[in-house]
């Protein structure tokens, strides 16, 4: 996320403990060195990637489609790769994942990947943990995002959807805007059918904050409230294709970071669990949109698992390291 780190320069002075340590010289020497190297891992993965995006839509293919499919994904995966080699050099922040003994999550496996958010961290938690775990994450992303330079096109190359993500008083107003981003649900659940694929959903549809927290009187201790829909249109368009659902809880017991807070090494802990969900087989087929009955199960169950994670929270964000 370069233009997120770009944009957040200011989350330097916010330490997650509430104490603003000192801005050091060497501290902004040692963020401008890492960003200029995510910056060149950024451009050496990034072209070949666009370039093979545009000869799979040039030449649309199956055969092109098969051949360049697992180029594209290696490719991300080098990206990630590096990334998460660059974080382990330059941070001491410790990684505790806890995997329930009963996973059996495979590279060639579809999944639906349901997490907490609360920093643009997360990202960079969720690549370190999954990269060439599972399949590689895609998540959907506004519309706009296309146009981020370099980015836009190479999240474009490796089929990340593009949603309007419209908000519930605009598909009020106007009822099709809501059946524009289930179309677009559908279309991109198509393309997954024949490649291992994991599909990113952050539920709760923004980063955690107090004030949103208390905006919204979230039943919840720790989180936001779950916006069933976007689970709701992927379970309906590829359901009976996916294995299970990946439910992993992001827990950052030294307080919610920034970006800048990890790369100036002032993220102690991260704790990661992960639970592997049977894909409820009465949520599959159903009519989110229109079946009032339907909604009401869906949202029960999603309540029911966001119930769940806050519980953990409570219990990992007690593990805080000696």
């Amino acid at each position: 996320k370069m233009l997120d780190i770009a944009c957040r320069i200011e989350g330097l002075a916010r330490h997650p403990s509430q104490e603003s340590p000192p801005v050091t010289v060497l501290t902004w020497l040692r963020i401008a060195f890492i960003l200029l190297l995510i910056a060149a891992n950024c451009l050496v993965h990034v072209v070949p990637v666009v370039v093979l995006g545009v000869v799979k839509a040039v030449l649309p293919f199956a055969a092109v489609r098969r051949a360049c499919n697992p180029l594209l994904t290696g490719l991300a995966e080098s990206w990630i790769a590096v990334n998460t080699a660059m974080m382990g050099a330059f941070t001491d922040t410790g990684f505790d994942v806890l995997l329930d003994p009963g996973a059996d999550l495979r590279r060639d496996g579809h999944y639906l990947v349901l997490a907490n958010h609360q920093s643009w961290v997360d990202i960079l938690v969720l690549q370190k943990v999954f990269n060439r775990r599972i399949p590689l994450l895609r998540f959907f992303l506004k519309r706009q995002l296309f146009w981020v330079p370099l980015l836009g096109l190479a999240w474009w190359a490796l089929d990340f959807p593009f949603m309007g993500r419209y908000s519930k008083r605009e598909i009020a107003r106007n009822p099709e805007l809501g059946k524009r981003d289930m179309e677009a649900t559908r279309r991109a659940c198509a393309k997954f059918v024949d490649i291992p694929v994991s599909v990113m959903n952050f539920v709760e549809g923004t980063r955690y904050t107090a004030d949103k927290h208390a905006g919204q009187a979230s039943p919840y201790r720790h989180l936001l409230k779950p916006k069933s829909g976007g689970v709701a249109f992927v379970l309906d368009a590829m359901g009976q294709g996916l294995h299970a659902i990946v439910d992993v809880t992001i827990a950052y017991p030294g307080g919610r970071p920034s970006m800048m807070d990890l790369m100036a090494n002032r993220v102690p802990q991260v704790i990661v669990q992960v639970r592997q969900r049977p894909i409820p087989a009465e949520l599959v087929e159903g009519d989110y949109q229109s079946d009032r009955a339907f909604r009401a199960r869906f949202q029960q169950w999603m309540n029911g698992v966001w119930q769940d994670k806050d519980t953990d929270l409570d219990r990992l964000l007690g593990q805080r390291q000696d």
